[in-house]
């Protein structure tokens, strides 16, 4: 086992390959307060890419109630329960990781295989509350709720330790170097379904027609367009933002090119390459980067699996913080505040109203006078959004028709 750092976790980790970062990694940012759980956006990726024979269980993108729902059935449960304790200190995870855990003789990775029945049922718990009975006449008005259920939409966290890609005997999965893309190549795979049992998220699957494993792509003929994947582009909630993580960890030092890398040229492109990863540092015009570094509203699922995954919810602000610690790691309490300010932070309002604005990822944004704006990777001006919308206040009643209009703004 190498050793590799884990920045959500604070700390080295094991992991069965050495450290290769992408030239940039693709990263996602969902808003957990704003999804209706309408399934838009699995309608999407399902349409687009999972309509054929053999894929009829498959939705690369599921949308489940939380903390009842799961698909494949309990997925997180289960995997919790055989982890064992999840322990943080001060940031720092002292427990151990899927990698960790494993024996590392019959598996390199701690996994389940589920089974047939478990894929069968994607909407289980669908609204189920926690918390007790719901009685006739019960007013909720303060935070968190007593009763409550959140919608928790999840793909491919295409992750910067994959669980899949350590586990497969056929090295058929990889990582695409131009954007952290985690792909399964299908000449390759061999259907042993390490993957499948593998990835703690439930998210590598089985094509029992063809005997191989399918995942999602990321909509990577759409990204490297400049485009937003499709789950993003159509989310009619406008949840969903989507961009880059700067290569480099964060508040992380990284190893000076060695002397004696220079004197092979394909070693010495490497270091190149490694130094050019750890001069890149977070910029705050970058809107992930924002999220996710520097105000850090949004958090990893389940971080203590280890593979440092780059999808990152902003939390429910509804939800006991008890049970959000668990699914997000620390950092839960300041998350919710931040974003309770919201309304009161230009830049941060200003950044949230830009998701679901463009079909095109933005790379650079900016908030100033009442407006945000976002450009593409081109330096193209791809989005303009007030604040604030005008508000024109007309009379109660139209004197021209004789009527009483029940709308005045």
């Amino acid at each position: 086992m190498a050793k590799v750092f884990n920045w959500q976790l604070g700390r080295e980790m094991e992991y069965p390959y050495p450290d290769a970062k992408p030239q940039r990694q693709i990263a996602m940012v969902f808003d957990t307060n704003k999804c209706i759980a309408c399934q838009t956006c699995s309608m999407a990726c399902k349409m687009t890419w999972t309509s054929g024979r053999g894929q009829e269980y498959m939705f690369w993108n599921n949308v489940e109630t939380k903390p009842y729902g799961s698909y494949p059935t309990a997925w997180d449960v289960a995997l919790l329960e055989k982890l064992g304790p999840q322990t943080w200190e001060e940031g720092v995870y002292t427990g151990k990781t899927i990698f960790e855990a494993a024996d590392g003789k019959t598996e390199k990775v701690l996994g389940l295989l589920p089974t047939d029945e478990e894929w069968a049922h994607p909407n289980l718990g669908e609204d189920e509350i926690a918390g007790g009975n719901v009685p006739r006449g019960m007013h909720i008005n303060e935070l968190p709720h007593k009763v409550w259920f959140f919608y928790l939409p999840r793909i491919c966290n295409h992750c910067s330790y994959p669980a899949c890609l350590a586990a497969c005997p056929r090295r058929a999965i990889y990582k695409r170097p131009e954007d952290g893309i985690v792909l399964i190549d299908q000449s390759r795979c061999r259907g042993y379904r390490e993957c499948v049992k593998a990835c703690p998220y439930g998210k590598s699957m089985f094509r029992p027609n063809q005997e191989v494993s399918n995942k999602c792509i990321g909509c990577y003929p759409k990204v490297e367009k400049g485009l937003q994947t499709q789950c993003v582009e159509q989310c009619i909630g406008k949840i969903r933002g989507q961009g880059w993580l700067s290569a480099g960890d964060p508040e992380v030092p990284r190893p000076e090119v060695p002397s004696a890398a220079r004197a092979d040229s394909k070693d010495a492109r490497a270091a190149s390459d490694d130094a050019r990863a750890a001069s890149e540092k977070v910029r705050e015009d970058h809107p992930i980067d924002y999220l996710v570094r520097v105000r850090k509203i949004a958090l990893p699922l389940y971080p203590q699996f280890g593979t440092q995954p780059n999808i990152y919810y902003i939390p429910p602000i509804h939800v006991p913080a008890d049970y959000l610690h668990q699914i997000f790691g620390p950092g839960v309490e300041h998350a919710i505040e931040t974003y309770k300010q919201a309304k009161d932070d230009e830049t941060l309002k200003g950044l949230l109203l830009l998701f679901g604005s463009t079909p095109e990822i933005i790379e650079r944004f900016e908030v100033a006078k009442g407006t945000a704006r976002g450009w593409n990777g081109k330096g193209e001006l791809v989005a303009t959004i007030p604040l604030t919308e005008p508000l024109h206040v007309r009379d109660s009643r139209d004197a021209a028709r004789g009527v009483v209009r029940l709308d005045v703004t």
